[in-house]
Order: structure tokens, then C-alpha cells, then sequence
């Protein structure tokens, strides 16, 4: 059994980041060992912001932990030791240079997320940190509260003093997110909480609509989602970019969307807390089974209400539409929107206002206008469920964050179980926010694993 004083389970972000933090901080990389479950590191990162890696957001703190909505004071730690600025100097330090683009969002000035992934690479070797792939970890050894190592599931044995999860969470489960870490948490006595996918697209119930407006992506565009119970209570209210697709809707507004209201949407979705499993699974099986077309199905719905011309008011639309009405006077209704609306959307709203698309213009009535004004303003899908883990960006839910210290990342069960990245209770929405979670926890993780082993010295 080989020896060493820090072993992190997971070559992704947040154990990079924790395996060079660990070593540029006093522990020697011999004693550093990851063990990585595929055959090479950062799968996940190669598939970011669309193959670009939005590795960060150049905001500041208070904007920041705006965009984490849920627990986001437990981050104030991770966050100061390792902020979004330190990232940022950290990889240019490395030698890639950054750019900034609109919404503060920060990507490799290469275009290219495997940058950032050679750059964490390449400082792990510098530092002598061993990695080891196809290494799966089968579970964790523990001696009177203390970690002692792992088994892999090839039967090899390594003992460690310290011991950090960082294997991400669900989503994307072809880059072997497949929830080993929950698993091998649970195995120590922590807490799993119910685990759903967010910043994903969701499913639609129109089946006349969405095939109609498949591939349309309107860009300045405001958007409403309520429980039709509840109409009065606005769950979600933004302006942006969204897209139609063969099964619903998507877009960078639906994603933030689905982080805030997808909570609405899991009564009756697939069950996905790893504690309700049997106590004799170990992290060597496929994982949580699988996955349905749709991963959170409700027994309700919501409505989305898009308002197609925000930045006009009810009357100033209605003027809008008088006054293309008198420059196509003879034409027939459905061939006198082309300037006015996107041409995959006539058909729709022709269906939708209740006038003919054959009828004249001319002929058109000032209650049948009033119609059309409000098909522009109020125009509603109906939200039934959110798509599975193979399509969200990031896993909502996960190890409870009450076992777990802010301060250190360490456990508060397990003296030298630590814990970084997606694996914990922590998201947060679009724009490199999630990658800063991933980093920030992972340098901490790393700092406190090499203050203890200076202490121990």
C-alpha cells in the first residue's frame, strides 16, 4: 500500500485546483496524489461554454454571490481566499491570456476551454503531482473518525491522511459525472440532499407550438414564468436571448431560469438521493441508473408568458401595428407581419389571435387588433418539466453543506475528509459562476490539506 499525505478523487476543476493549491503551499508533489476515473483530465471543462470555457465572471463580490442562489454565504471563505480576480491572474500567471466579453463573462483569449485545462495540466506535473487514470474509487478507509485512503475498484489500496472528493456531480454524465462522490460520502455518514438537474432547458406541452417554432431564437426578448394556481407571483422575470427547440425551450434565459424555478417542477420527477439506495452499493456500479427523456416531470405545470415587444408598451404596439396595417391595407392579414414579427412565428400567432390569415387587413377590427397586441405582449407556453442530466450544465443538490466546514472544506464527521467542486449543495447561474464555486473551493481545500501538513511537521 503506497503512502501519501494528500489524495484527491477527480482531475477536474475543482481537484486541479486543489492538488496545485496543495502543492504550491507546502505539501511536496510526490505526496500528492489524484486519482482520475477517465483516461485523461477535464473532461467536463473541454465541453463548457460550448468548447470555449467560460472560466469565470470579472464582476465583483456583491454581483457575485448575487448569482449564487442558495447558500451563498457559505462561500464567503473559499471566495476570499481564492476570489474570481485570483482566477483570473492565476491562469494569465500560467501564461493564457483571458478575455472578457459582454456580462463580465471570462474565456480563454484562444477561444479554446483545452487551454485551460493544459494550463491546471501542466502546473500539476511542475509541482510532481502524481495522477493516476482509470483509477475509480470503490470507497474510502476510515480508522476512529479519521480518513486512512481509498479502494479502488480494481482491489488497489492507497493510504492517505487526507482525503478530497472532488468528482463533480451528474450532469453531463458521459464525462463520468455518474455521482460516485455522493456515494462515497454517504459512505462516511454525510447527507445527501435530493439531486436534480438545473441550468438546463425545459419541456414544453404545446405540441402545436413547439414543433412551429423549432430553431427560433429571439434575442431581446422578456419573459415571465408563474404556477397558473398562483398567477400573482412571478417566480421569474427576465430580458435576453432564448431558443425554441424540437422539445420546448432553451437559451441562456431559460437556463438561469431553470436554477430558480426548477424547484417548482420536481413534484413526482425521478427520485435521485443517493441516501434511499441500499447500504451495500459501493461507487464501482454504472451509478443512478437511468435517465428518462425528461428528468423532472411535475404534476402541475408553469406558464412562461414572453412579451415579443418589450420595449413598447401595449398602446405604443397597437400604434405599431396601425401603422404597418395602413402600408399593407389590401394585403391579407398573414402576409402583412413580415416586419413586425419573426416569419416562423406567423403562422402562430395567426392561429393564436383568431384571425384569419386570408382576411384583409382593412377588414381587420380594433377588438381583433387588441387580440393581436396581446398574443405580442402575453404569449404563453406552458412549462412542463425539466430535460435530464445529460443535457444540464450543473447538478442541483448535493452533499449537505451542514457537514461540511466553510472555512477549511473539510468535513466535520471525518477529520481529514475534505470536499470541492459540483459534489457539494452549491450552484449558482450562468456566466463562469459555477467554474469560480469550482475553484475557489478546490484552492481552499488544497491550502488547509497543506496548513495541516505543516502543522504535523
Amino acid at each position: 500500500m503506497r503512502s501519501y499525505e494528500l489524495i484527491i478523487i477527480g482531475a477536474g476543476a475543482a481537484g486541479m485546483m486543489a492538488a496545485v493549491s496543495a502543492a504550491e503551499n507546502g505539501i511536496p508533489g510526490e505526496k500528492i496524489l489524484v486519482l482520475e476515473r477517465n483516461e485523461k483530465p477535464g473532461k467536463k471543462i473541454y465541453i463548457t461554454g460550448k468548447g470555449r470555457c467560460n472560466l469565470t465572471n470579472a464582476c465583483g463580490a456583491d454581483e457575485l454571490f448575487s448569482n449564487i442562489p442558495r447558500q451563498a454565504k457559505f462561500l464567503y471563505p473559499a471566495f476570499y481566499a481564492f476570489s474570481n480576480q485570483n482566477a483570473i491572474e492565476f491562469f494569465e500567471h500560467a501564461g493564457m491570456k483571458t478575455k472578457t466579453e459582454r456580462g463580465n463573462r471570462v474565456f480563454p483569449a484562444s477561444g479554446h476551454a483545452s487551454d485551460v485545462i493544459r494550463v491546471l495540466a501542466d502546473e500539476m506535473k511542475r509541482n510532481g503531482i502524481r495522477v493516476e487514470y482509470h483509477a475509480r474509487v470503490k470507497r474510502l478507509l476510515e480508522r476512529e473518525g479519521e480518513i486512512r485512503g481509498t479502494v479502488l475498484c480494481d482491489g488497489k489500496c492507497f493510504d492517505a491522511e487526507r482525503v478530497l472528493i472532488a468528482t463533480g456531480g451528474m450532469s453531463y454524465p458521459s464525462t463520468g459525472s455518474s455521482g460516485d462522490g455522493y456515494v462515497l460520502a454517504r459512505q462516511m455518514g454525510h447527507e445527501i440532499t435530493g439531486l436534480h438537474p438545473s441550468l438546463v432547458p425545459f419541456a414544453a406541452g404545446d405540441e402545436d407550438l413547439v414543433p412551429a417554432l423549432q430553431g427560433l431564437a429571439p434575442k431581446n426578448v422578456r419573459v415571465k414564468i408563474f404556477d397558473p394556481r398562483k398567477p400573482k407571483k412571478i417566480l421569474f422575470e427576465d430580458f435576453g436571448e432564448m431558443l425554441f427547440t424540437h422539445f420546448g425551450v432553451s437559451g441562456p434565459l431559460m437556463l438561469t431560469a431553470s436554477s430558480l424555478v426548477g424547484a417548482h417542477l420536481d413534484a413526482g420527477g425521478p427520485d435521485r438521493r443517493p441516501d434511499r439506495r441500499s447500504d451495500g452499493e459501493d461507487a464501482c456500479q454504472a451509478g443512478y441508473g437511468g435517465e428518462s427523456p425528461v428528468g423532472n416531470h411535475s404534476d402541475g405545470s408553469l406558464t412562461l408568458l414572453i412579451d415579443w415587444k418589450p420595449a413598447l408598451s401595449e398602446e405604443e404596439l397597437d400604434r405599431r401595428i396601425l401603422r404597418d396595417f395602413e402600408e399593407n391595407k389590401n394585403r391579407q392579414f398573414k402576409n402583412a407581419l413580415g416586419g413586425l414579427i419573426p416569419a416562423k412565428l406567423i403562422p402562430v400567432l395567426i392561429a393564436r389571435s383568431g384571425i384569419p390569415g386570408e382576411k384583409k387587413v382593412n377588414g381587420i377590427t380594433r377588438q381583433e387588433r387588441k387580440n393581436l397586441t396581446l398574443c405580442l405582449k402575453q404569449f404563453s407556453v406552458t412549462l412542463t418539466g425539466l430535460r435530464d442530466f445529460n443535457e444540464a450544465i450543473i447538478t442541483r443538490g448535493g452533499i449537505a453543506l451542514n457537514g461540511v466546514n466553510p472555512s477549511t472544506m473539510e468535513s466535520k464527521r471525518i477529520r481529514g475528509l475534505l470536499f470541492a467542486g459540483e459534489v457539494l449543495d452549491l450552484d449558482a447561474l450562468t456566466g463562469g459562476f459555477n467554474l469560480q464555486i469550482a475553484w475557489s473551493t478546490g484552492y481552499l481545500a488544497g491550502f488547509h490539506a497543506a496548513e495541516e501538513y505543516r502543522l504535523s511537521k
